[in-house]
């Protein structure tokens, strides 16, 4: 079992929850935010020190492993060591994801934003309630004008009941039932190996100039 915590957070499980149920329609998107001023770290760039969450969050909402990555970083304050760190994510099915990351940001930002064909999920780590909003907006075909024609839906914002946990005893009690059950945990060292490989990948495009990588 690895420690990806997050996967263990009630708004990320609740969250997992929706995507599952289809009420967000096709996903077309995701985008996080991990950014921050400080704990800038001497041996590892800010992907590899903070996109490491938002990696293991995706693979658990979609249920799918990547194809490719591409990604870009500079280093500001440390040579060779980027500071700032912009990671995007191809899937077969045409879905993207693009991860933020940085220790050079005026704010602490800890969010993840879908974007389905019928609604949309903004999950905010930062907010001390609230931290998942589902928004029923997008576009609606209109077959009422001559041609094709899309209109903007605007409807209600739903803020889900969650019964919030601490996410280290959530993951802590997990760890132990499946010790106790004989059974796989869901950040399994797959999971981790995985996650590993796209940040991998990631460097490897990085290094790159920020050309394309196909994940092995």
């Amino acid at each position: 079992m690895v420690g990806h915590l997050l996967i263990y957070h009630p708004a990320i499980v609740k969250l997992k929850e929706i995507v599952e149920s289809g009420e967000l329609g096709e996903i077309y998107y995701l985008y996080s935010q991990r950014v921050s001023l400080g704990r800038i770290a001497t041996d590892e760039n800010a992907m590899w020190s903070l996109a490491p969450h938002d990696i293991s969050i995706i693979l658990y909402l979609l249920n799918e492993v990547p194809t490719s990555v591409w990604a870009q970083g500079r280093s500001y304050l440390r040579e060779n060591i980027d500071d700032v760190c912009f990671l995007n994510l191809g899937f077969s099915g045409g879905k993207m994801a693009n991860i933020q990351t940085s220790w050079l940001d005026p704010h602490k930002i800890r969010q993840m934003t879908i974007v389905g064909n019928k609604k949309m999920v903004l999950f905010d780590d930062m907010a001390s309630t609230e931290k998942l909003k589902v928004y029923d907006r997008g576009f609606v075909q209109d077959y009422s004008t001559y041609g094709d024609s899309l209109t903007l839906r605007f409807g209600e914002i739903n803020v889900p009941l969650i019964s919030m946990h601490e996410p280290l005893m959530e993951e802590c009690t997990h760890f132990i039932n499946c010790v106790e059950e004989n059974k796989r945990p869901k950040s399994d060292g797959h999971e981790g190996l995985v996650v590993v490989r796209v940040l991998q990948a990631a460097q490897k495009s990085i290094n790159r100039g920020g050309v394309p990588v196909k994940i092995i």
